[in-house]
């Protein structure tokens, strides 16, 4: 199974949205929640180049956000990147 990291708010429609996208695809992931955590923040700017969340990260390699993951669903090329081994 892939490693998949996504970074956070608490209240985040975009979020949730991608979480559950995940949770239906039976992905576990690694949730990083950014609010009150500069550090992880700064770190998620650095990897990404955006401020918005959420950011999410499949093997390392950047996504993007909610809808690039929607993007990626729709186009069938989802699945194939949760079956890689993180």
């Amino acid at each position: 199974m892939a490693k998949v990291e996504i970074y956070t708010t608490p209240f985040c429609g975009y979020c949730a949205r991608a979480k559950g996208l995940l949770d239906a695809k039976g992905a576990a992931y690694e949730e990083m929640d950014v609010m009150e955590d500069a550090a992880k923040r700064a770190e998620m700017r650095e990897r990404s180049k955006r401020t918005t969340v959420p950011q999410i990260f499949i093997n390392g390699q950047h996504i993007g956000g909610s809808d690039e993951l929607s993007a990626l669903e729709r186009a069938g090329k989802l699945d194939p990147l949760l079956a890689q081994p993180g």
